[in-house]
């Protein structure tokens, strides 16, 4: 890396083509093989059980939707998959982080399913899950080479549907890149939870995330101050691990880590 304009502008060139970079993923024999054997088989799938003691269909599920990391917790996602969304006191609503939310919503599981549930056939379970599979698979290809690009396409992708503070802080890649950006180090993740969203509430407006030209200075900024700090490397493996599966940094154990995902307002 030769300064913050060579992360900036590879992050530029995949989405200014995101298209074409699509359909490489799309392509690779890995990628194929499992997206094939997804929508071969998700839409047989009736009961949440089903689903989730598919390990296939389920890990491919969780990637698609970031919590690739979680896969292990099968109680917890049962629990997830099983709320009902329209009760905001809902296990899933009370959760701070959207992507289980999202998912959630994708695999509405709410009824318990039976033999005529048409749960897993929907255009969100089907298709949008694959999309949402190539996506995540980009962005991890991308963060082999730099993680600062693999960050911001994440963040660039999610930022925009988070409608909390707090959503920001319970999802550890959107925190570090808020805090690259603003200059803070990883301490601040020591400070009060309530504390945290003051600082941040303090720094910037959360729906200027969601105006297409703010969030891209943000993002601009992030690459500045992420060059800034690696300068003689293009892949910072702490970063990449908050994206894909990182459950076990700094030893947290699982309840607290759990815990820790459910902090909401």
């Amino acid at each position: 890396m030769t300064g913050a304009v060579n992360t900036y502008s590879s992050y530029q060139q995949i989405v200014g083509n995101i298209d074409r970079q699509t359909e490489m993923v799309e392509d690779q024999p890995d990628v194929k093989r499992a997206t094939q054997y997804y929508l071969a088989n998700i839409g047989n799938v009736k009961t949440v059980d089903d689903f989730i003691n598919n390990t296939q269909l389920f890990s491919y599920a969780m990637k698609a939707y970031g919590l690739e990391d979680m896969t292990y917790a099968k109680a917890f996602m049962k629990k997830v998959l099983t709320s009902d969304l329209s009760d905001q006191n809902s296990f899933a609503n009370q959760l701070a982080d959207s992507r289980y939310q999202d998912i959630a919503k994708a695999f509405d599981f709410s009824t318990g399913g039976d033999a005529d549930s048409t749960v897993t056939q929907s255009q969100t379970a089907q298709q949008g899950t694959v999309d949402k599979y190539v996506r995540q698979t980009l962005e991890e290809e991308a963060g082999q080479d730099d993680t600062g690009v693999q960050l911001a396409l994440y963040f660039e992708r999610t930022a925009p549907t988070v409608t909390s503070y707090y959503g920001i802080l319970a999802d550890d890649a959107l925190s570090k890149v808020v805090r690259t950006a603003l200059g803070f180090d990883d301490s601040m993740g020591l400070m009060d939870i309530d504390q945290q969203v003051k600082i941040l509430q303090s720094k910037f407006d959360i729906t200027d995330f969601q105006d297409p030209k703010k969030l891209e200075t943000f993002i601009g900024r992030f690459t500045a101050m992420y060059d800034l700090q690696n300068p003689d490397t293009t892949s910072d493996t702490s970063s990449t691990s908050l994206l894909y599966g990182s459950s076990t940094q700094f030893n947290i154990s699982t309840d607290l880590m759990i815990a820790m995902q459910s902090m909401k307002p």
